[in-house]
């Protein structure tokens, strides 16, 4: 044994199959000594089972052709300037076709050319995203209940490496059914999930940004959900679900209230 004290990135890298074999040992040792750890890796564990489950229609995909290995290598071996460059006939047969195809092959290639999500809009999707994956499950929605509040705060803060907190919204009728720590491109992020008593279920996203400070509120929407993000002091939060705007935006107001508040 190496002595060395097992960590948080110990647990992640054995949920993360990421371990070596030596070390695996060691924390699995460590677990049968300290069940709480062990519950917490399991959650982990259904976490990422839960994951994969989602997006693997997306993991089974064919590699899209422009991708294909084989052809960017055959691309980038023809000639800078082929031959149909040089005459005029060809120039004016291409500028030709270009005027044809131009408007349609735009909008085609529109997500090709599309830059990836940063900042406000990043953590709206990803909010939008995790409301969509786990708002509909009627088994395991959540991984801590509502009961564990303080360990929530706790687990969120320890891994987003600060302090944050648990807003009670219970004065405006919406009762915190528990919460979960998601996966994001970001990094590791806090969801939270509330409803109303009759159905109706919200969840609030946060994660550090990459951009220190604070960030105005913007709504947005998809076609099942809507929302609102904002940043706090480098924190950022995103609240979703399939309410009308004009009843998530007063809980949003009232989130950014809250957390200003307890932090």
């Amino acid at each position: 044994m190496s002595m060395r004290p097992i960590g948080d990135d110990d647990l992640q890298g054995l949920v993360d199959e990421r371990l070596d074999t030596a070390r695996k040992r060691e924390v699995e040792a460590y677990l049968d000594s300290h069940p709480e750890a062990r519950i917490r890796v399991e959650r982990m564990v259904t976490l990422r089972e839960d994951m994969r489950a989602a997006f693997a229609p997306i993991a089974a995909e064919p590699v899209p052709a422009r991708l294909n290995l084989a052809r960017i290598v055959e691309a980038r071996r023809r000639p800078a300037h082929p031959i149909w460059q040089a005459s005029p006939i060809w120039q004016a047969m291409a500028a030709g076709l270009l005027l044809l195809v131009g408007g349609a092959g735009g909008w085609g290639l529109r997500e090709v050319v599309s830059p990836v999500p940063t900042g406000i809009e990043a953590l709206a999707q990803s909010a939008s995203m995790n409301y969509a994956v786990y708002a509909p499950d009627h088994t395991r929605p959540v991984e801590l209940a509502a009961a564990n509040r303080d360990e929530l705060a706790g687990w969120f803060s320890a891994r987003m490496k600060r302090p944050v907190a648990v807003p009670d919204l219970s004065g405006s009728g919406y009762r915190l059914m528990g919460g979960r720590l998601v996966a994001t491109q970001q990094g590791p992020a806090g969801l939270l999930m509330y409803d109303d008593g009759h159905g109706a279920r919200f969840v609030m996203l946060m994660r550090p940004m990459s951009v220190p400070g604070d960030a105005p509120m913007r709504a947005h929407t998809t076609e099942t959900s809507n929302g609102f993000a904002w940043a706090q002091d480098g924190l950022g939060y995103s609240l979703v679900g399939a309410a009308d705007p004009t009843i998530l935006h007063p809980l949003a107001n009232e989130i950014r209230r809250a957390t200003a508040k307890a932090i």
